[in-house]
């Protein structure tokens, strides 16, 4: 807004306002009088321009940008604590129970014994918030003693760590929950009470799925995987319970029967021929080929909630692995044994399967 309001541009209007009749070149009395004054009112032009772009929720970020949304009360979601599955086993790999609030660590994080799932599986929290708490899997090492303990491993994801909000998400999420109000259990209340639970990366909503007052809830998790029954379930309670279909007792309102369900996975097998570089052979290039299908089949999960259904494109797939180095051209590529691009059902999304490449 204030470009134009440079340095020079101000110490020249300044010098104007000096009659001619006195000496306004570079060094002189008043020259050197008024370019100190210049160069603090152009510094001062340039935080007006940022506090203005502060006082805008398109232009805003970090702080500010959250503190704008918050006047609509639409706050920030603060990182979350991955919640993963622990396997405790005794004396000839019989499952042991260990007391709720235990302690164990693996490569520098702390998980605490939250809820027992199963005989010897226990959900646990790790005590770091973050995506850090997914990463890793193993032996667990006990910080406080468990009587009859010879083996515990830190299994599956069951509710994958988050970040805190990143400023595009919640800058969407405002959008989108200004731009369509909810109310009395619409598909934007739907949206919104869903979305905003820790492990819920989209979700779409079938309203009248299966006859009056039957809604279904699909969802996909925050790291674009399928979502975990743990994760389903909790959803599931907190909007629903089944135990109380239809009475209102969690967040959907009387009479509204929700079914919480998580995204289908479609396995898709690529196969597909390549023209290499003189230099390149196909093992040298594989595992760049595979990654650029990853990422493409990622893509189009990050854009799931977007759509009314995917589709994995042959023309897509060749113009990724045309960007690996050492391929120069790509053709006859078949997606599960079919040249064709494949259509995917709405609630399903892409996992990439067997890659097969041909010279």
């Amino acid at each position: 807004m204030y470009e134009m309001q440079t340095y020079e541009a101000i110490l020249a209007r300044m010098l104007e306002r000096v009659p001619d009749s006195i000496d306004k070149r570079e060094g002189s009395v008043i020259y050197d009088a008024c370019a100190p004054a210049a160069a603090e009112l152009a510094q001062l032009y340039i935080e007006l321009d940022i506090n203005y772009s502060l006082s805008f929720v398109d232009t805003a970020s970090g702080e500010y940008l959250g503190r704008k949304t918050a006047e609509f009360g639409v706050h920030r979601a603060p990182a979350a604590a991955a919640r993963r599955k622990g396997i405790f086993l005794g004396a000839a790999d019989a499952p042991i129970q260990v007391p709720l609030g235990s302690r164990f660590s693996i490569e520098g994080l702390t998980y605490a014994v939250k809820e027992r799932i199963g005989a010897g599986v226990y959900m646990l929290v790790c005590e770091s918030a973050g995506t850090i708490g997914n990463a890793h899997f193993g032996t667990l090492i006990p910080i406080d003693y468990v009587a009859g303990l010879v083996k515990a491993e830190l299994a599956d994801v069951l509710v994958a760590g988050e970040e805190e909000e990143t400023d595009s998400s919640l800058r969407s999420r405002f959008y989108e929950i200004v731009n369509e109000p909810s109310f009395g259990g619409n598909v934007a209340e739907y949206k919104q009470l869903i979305h905003a639970m820790p492990g819920v990366g989209a979700v779409k909503i079938f309203p009248v799925w299966n006859g009056g007052g039957t809604v279904k809830c699909t969802v996909i998790s925050s790291d674009w995987e399928i979502p975990s029954s743990t994760l389903i379930d909790t959803i599931q309670s907190a909007i629903d319970p089944e135990s109380n279909h239809g009475k209102g007792m969690g967040l959907a309102p009387i009479g509204h029967q929700v079914t919480v369900d998580g995204v289908s996975s479609i396995t898709v097998n690529v196969e597909t021929s390549l023209t290499l570089a003189s230099d390149y052979t196909l093992g040298m290039i594989r595992a760049d080929a595979e990654t650029v299908l990853r990422d493409y089949l990622l893509e189009l999960r990050q854009d799931w909630a977007n759509q009314n259904s995917l589709t994995v494109r042959l023309a897509q797939m060749d113009a990724r692995l045309l960007t690996v180095q050492g391929v120069e051209d790509v053709y006859g590529t078949k997606i599960n044994g079919n040249a064709v691009n494949l259509t995917l059902n709405e609630s399903d999304v892409p996992l990439l399967g067997a890659v097969t490449l041909h010279e």
